[in-house]
């Protein structure tokens, strides 16, 4: 088991933002974790990543309990890429080292030693997800895509046991998002990462290949399970506060408003056209 999450709950300010919360997450699957903006979604991936510490509840990561272990030993089998990952990144360094340097948790090159295994790795990771002809341009030069692209590279360099992706495709353009939905798609045909858990908004994101689906709303799970099964019109209505037609169609998901469907969202508890 990956991930096993117990009666989770995190509160802020006094208010339940995550929760409560039963999950688990077994080796070999693939999660898209789905809801509108302040469903809960980044919350759980840093919870799920041991960078936030929960109010309530047991969390187990890769066999491992939450407050019994170190977890910045944890963490060294945890890869996360996500746009916090990008801004800690100095735009001069060059894309292999910012690869290369995730080998000892690191974001500079010059306080640990590498040799020519660790500078092959992140040359075939950055080959592995498009970067050929880039891994030797500054990182600040570098297109949202690449940037993306070098991000999820260097999660994967000290070959996690468990990947968190949070919004892999935010912010590119179609060709860019096309393209990385399709690398994701032949990572997830991989054996490792052992799991993978990705975040986002939207259906047309998810790439081929992720079998099991978790779908938030007010911090509290409207379905859990495979993701036939989950990403259903009246789940994700639910979820999103308006009628949606949720369509599949070779391997890929979408949705669209449906324009014939008046009625009141108990979500936002708004009437929906």
């Amino acid at each position: 088991m990956t991930i096993a999450l117990r009666q989770l709950t995190v509160r802020r300010g006094g208010r339940t933002i995550l929760g409560p919360l039963d999950w688990t997450v077994d080796d070999g699957q693939r999660w898209v974790v789905l809801g509108a903006n302040g469903s809960g979604k980044t919350t759980l991936l840093s919870v799920a990543g041991m960078s936030l510490w929960p109010t309530s509840g047991s969390v187990e990561v890769l066999g491992e309990r939450y407050g019994k272990v170190d977890a910045r030993e944890l963490r060294r089998r945890i890869g996360s890429a996500g746009s916090a990952t990008e801004a800690a990144m100095r735009p001069d360094l060059t894309a292999r080292d910012l690869i290369m340097t995730a080998r000892h948790g690191a974001f500079e090159p010059w306080w640990h030693v590498y040799d020519e295994r660790d500078r092959a790795r992140a040359t075939d990771l950055g080959r592995q997800l498009g970067l050929d002809g880039r891994i030797d341009r500054p990182f600040g030069s570098l297109s949202a895509g690449e940037r993306r692209r070098t991000s999820i590279a260097r999660a994967l360099m000290p070959d996690p046991d468990l990947l968190l992706l949070d919004e892999p495709t935010a912010n590119l353009d179609l060709a860019a998002r096309e393209l990385l939905l399709r690398d994701l798609a032949r990572l997830a045909q991989a054996p490792r990462p052992v799991a993978i858990v990705l975040v986002s908004h939207h259906l047309e994101e998810i790439p081929e290949g992720f079998d099991h689906a978790l779908v938030l709303a007010r911090g509290r799970a409207l379905a859990s399970g495979l993701v036939g099964d989950v990403l259903r019109d009246d789940v994700l209505s639910e979820a999103f506060g308006i009628p949606l037609a949720i369509e599949h169609l070779a391997g890929r998901w979408s949705a669209r408003m449906r324009l014939d469907d008046t009625r009141t969202s108990s979500a936002t508890g708004r009437l929906l056209p």
